[in-house]
């Protein structure tokens, strides 16, 4: 990766950082708090795996409506 797209945050970027934050947020909630923790990290599964098979995602939608650039948009 160079070091000037190390730089932009585009939309696929962003979202891998939030779905992982997500993701470790609910482990840490689950192991220190209370096991409903876990219920982060099936959404997260959930949306995941809607966007695969529909290709929307709510958070993208979101993004893109704060005009946050896609990858190929970024790269441009």
């Amino acid at each position: 990766m160079s070091e000037s797209n190390a730089k932009i945050w585009y939309l696929e970027r962003i979202l891998f950082l939030i779905g992982g934050s997500v993701s470790l947020l609910g482990l840490l909630i689950a192991y220190f708090i209370s096991p409903w923790g876990l219920v982060l990290n099936i959404l997260a599964s959930i949306n995941m795996i809607l966007f695969s098979l529909v290709g929307f995602c709510p958070m993208a939608f979101i993004l893109t409506r704060l005009g946050v650039p896609r990858k190929c948009e970024a790269i441009r």
